[in-house]
């Protein structure tokens, strides 16, 4: 049933002298992954520090160095891609980049050179490139961190 009563616990209203800063830490963050929805398209360069996955269509360049990047079952890229992992269900066409794994589910399809330490291509899956199996690359340690370890021994 429809009513017109106001729930006035789910909103709150702001001081004028409230920071934006004390209002968003008390909100809860849920995720760190961003969605390209089935009828988004995006044209151009994706670059995050969030882990993306995409529904709908993108073309252009991707890059999340150390999150995870998942192209669904809808999701087609025309992109190349560097991530520290790569799942695909959908359709890829571009080189991609992984510094942990990259897996191609059965049904995705995946046209395009790879270079990655792990790799899995199910039963079902399509993929037509080439493979460049590389050691695992853990992060870069900065110089001053090891300056500062070398002081330290």
């Amino acid at each position: 049933m429809w009513t017109d009563r106001k729930d006035s616990h789910s909103r709150r209203s702001y001081d004028a002298g409230e920071s934006y800063d004390s209002v968003s830490s008390s909100a809860t963050i849920v995720s760190n992954l961003a969605v390209i929805g089935k009828a988004m398209v995006i044209q151009g360069q994706i670059t995050s520090r969030e882990s993306l996955h995409v529904e709908g269509e993108v073309n252009g360049r991707i890059e999340l160095p150390d999150c995870r990047l998942t192209i669904g079952r809808n999701g087609r890229v025309a992109a190349d891609a560097v991530a520290r992992e790569i799942e695909v269900l959908g359709s890829v066409r571009g080189d991609l980049r992984a510094t942990k794994k990259i897996t191609i589910r059965k049904g995705g399809r995946l046209v395009g050179d790879l270079r990655t330490p792990g790799i899995v291509i199910e039963e079902g899956a399509y993929f037509k490139g080439r493979i460049e199996i590389v050691g695992y690359e853990p992060q870069q340690v900065s110089r001053e961190t090891a300056i500062g370890a070398a002081a330290r021994a």
